[in-house]
């Protein structure tokens, strides 16, 4: 690393809700910034007014507080560089446009929208460059007095770059190493559009980054193509000597097949791609989000760490500090990485694991709550301890652990064919005796007296359990029976036993 101070950015459009391969890019922004002592910057890239959807860049703001990816300055956290909202800099960027114009390096393009589509039914694969713009309508084909009279009346126009053929870019990538493209595959770029008064993402970016002294650009695999024409730029800016470090990522691949995720594989298979819950505001379509689906956002975070980055061994489970510590650019993947939704749940099950009961006691109370039930907290947190190591969401705790709070009305016609014998209820009408002489109803007493009765009578310990289960859960599922019935209390184990001696029999 250079002397030169660590600055990255993140700067998404306000255009929908942010794809997760937006949170990805974003974390690892974060993770280089504070690997390195550095900044992380917030900037909204809004230069396209017609895509501005209203909702979306709170959105983002919402979805970066969920998962814990703090940034040090930008849109709504300040800062000295600012304005952060490119819709707000408009003067700044004229001032650039105007300059590469002055020194012959971007040029006006007068052609209509009309004109530009017949060119392209005229020349397959037709695109603006050096081999075509003398067939347009630019301040490069047309009399300096004819481009005088045209933006004196205010045609429409846009600014061009001028990209001269024949030479060979190189891109000094962090993760693809030097990347080379010949300029003559490149088009002339719109950089500039007079009719809104805003420049495109090419300029803007370049400017943002060299007035911002952004250090390094990690971003996508999709903006690989544009990063030849960043290089040009920032030469003709006269700005090489302070031109960041490129790094594209890997993208985000679907999980079967080939190309890149998309909401409609999430749609198709089940899974979320989007960070919270978002509905749209033009067609009121809701699309599911981790937040709300129930994942915990540390194990967002440590699920998307690992897609397209590993820390060279065989370390799965990592808090943020760990990835901060651990995180290194050139060990990212130059292959994409398919989008494993399955191993994320999973991390969401080892995260919910290695939880606090106490953390996750609340989302099940409300869950209670929905379902008609008030239960006191410590009794919640003690379900959650007993029956978390079984689920990969707290929201599936619920079927699996109602009947801590709620009697079986029911009792489970496969199970009771199995597990109740023609002596069942005899015996579950011994062990209800049994049990209710207990004056200390703790497992450890429960196990004592149990397990010696079951010696004095020669029963078996699988017949009994199983019965008994069978009474008090209505299934055959659950923990630890005695953990089932020191939860149920004395009163609610042997009122359940009798209810269910009496239906089965």
């Amino acid at each position: 690393m250079s002397a030169r101070e660590v600055r990255v950015r993140f700067a998404p459009s306000p255009t929908g809700p942010l794809h997760i391969g937006g949170v990805r890019t974003a974390l690892y922004n974060f993770l280089f910034a504070r690997q390195h002592g550095g900044k992380l910057v917030f900037r909204i890239e809004d230069t396209d007014s017609n895509r501005f959807v209203p909702g979306a860049e709170d959105y983002i703001l919402e979805s970066f507080k969920w998962l814990g990816i703090n940034f040090d300055e930008g849109v709504s956290f300040g800062g000295q560089y600012g304005p952060y909202r490119q819709s707000e800099r408009r003067e700044i960027y004229r001032r650039y446009v105007d300059q590469l114009l002055e020194e012959g390096k971007a040029y006006y393009a007068f052609d209509t929208p009309e004109e530009l589509e017949a060119k392209r039914g005229e020349i397959r694969n037709f695109q603006y460059d050096a081999s075509t713009r003398m067939q347009m309508r630019n301040s490069l084909s047309l009399p300096a007095d004819e481009t005088a009279r045209l933006l004196q009346e205010g045609v429409n126009y846009v600014v061009r770059f001028k990209i001269e053929p024949g030479e060979d870019v190189h891109v000094n990538d962090i993760i693809r190493g030097d990347v080379v493209i010949n300029s003559s595959i490149l088009d002339d770029k719109v950089l500039y559009k007079n009719a809104d008064g805003l420049p495109t993402y090419h300029l803007a970016n370049i400017v943002d980054d060299h007035l911002m002294e952004i250090s390094h650009v990690i971003r996508g695999e999709e903006w690989l193509p544009s990063a030849p024409l960043h290089v040009l730029l920032y030469r003709a800016l006269g700005w090489e000597e302070t031109m960041p470090r490129f790094a594209h990522l890997p993208l985000l691949l679907k999980p079967d097949g080939k190309g890149k995720l998309s909401k409609r594989d999430g749609d198709r298979l089940g899974f979320p791609v989007f960070p919270l819950e978002w509905t749209d505001p033009k067609t009121g379509e809701t699309s599911s989000g981790y937040r709300e689906s129930g994942y915990l956002p540390e194990a967002v975070v440590n699920f998307l760490a690992l897609l397209g980055w590993n820390p060279g061994n065989d370390e799965e489970l990592l808090s943020m500090d760990d990835l901060v510590r651990l995180f290194d650019l050139t060990k990212c993947s130059k292959a994409g990485a398919k989008f494993d939704y399955v191993k994320g749940q999973w991390f969401n099950h080892e995260y919910i694991l290695n939880s606090d009961d106490e953390k996750l006691a609340p989302t099940f109370a409300d869950i209670l709550r929905d379902n008609g039930i008030e239960a006191p907290m410590e009794s919640v947190v003690r379900v959650v301890g007993l029956m978390k190591g079984r689920v990969n969401f707290v929201k599936e705790l619920w079927p699996l652990c109602s009947f801590f709070f709620v009697a079986p009305t029911t009792y489970d016609e496969k199970t009771a064919k199995k597990r109740w014998k023609d002596f069942s209820a005899r015996q579950m009408s011994e062990l209800a005796a049994l049990l209710e002489a207990l004056s200390d109803f703790s497992m450890a007493a429960q196990e004592e007296a149990v397990n010696a009765w079951l010696a004095e009578n020669d029963y078996k310990m699988g017949d009994v359990m199983n019965a008994w289960r069978l009474t008090l859960v209505g299934e055959g599922k659950g923990p630890h029976m005695y953990e089932i019935s020191s939860f149920l209390g004395q009163a609610e184990t042997l009122k359940r036993m009798r209810r269910a001696i009496e239906i089965l029999g």
